[in-house]
């Protein structure tokens, strides 16, 4: 039986590390540092609270356009101006009603659910 996530797994392509690491870290994670056997590959470790994502290289990298991870926002208003001032485009989602709630892409075309606390 699963008792919890340890993490989630994003890919990107080869070389965008530069690109991707600065929009996680608008969205309020950290980076972490990954351990000395699995560094070379490339790619990067964030953490938020409990929330723990590792990017992977992948050669053969395809965007993520319907499956995504949907991240809790405390102040969902304020980071999509965050978003929205940084140039990311962010699209509201009526169609839960009794759900607030928005998707982005991260810079590599990833797709993220923000969901109001």
């Amino acid at each position: 039986m699963v008792e919890s996530l340890d993490h989630l797994q994003l890919a990107i392509p080869k070389g965008a590390e530069d690109r991707v690491r600065p929009f996680y870290i608008l969205l309020g994670f950290t980076e972490v540092p990954k351990p000395d056997a699995l560094a070379g590959r490339g790619g990067f470790w964030v953490r938020s609270g409990a929330v723990d994502l590792h990017f992977g290289v992948d050669p053969q990298f395809v965007p993520a356009t319907k499956a995504h991870p949907a991240f809790i926002i405390g102040d969902i208003d304020a980071l999509v101006q965050r978003l929205a001032d940084a140039g990311h485009r962010v699209a509201w989602d009526t169609k839960l009603a009794d759900v607030r709630r928005c998707f982005v892409n991260d810079p590599v075309g990833n797709r993220i659910e923000l969901i109001a606390a």
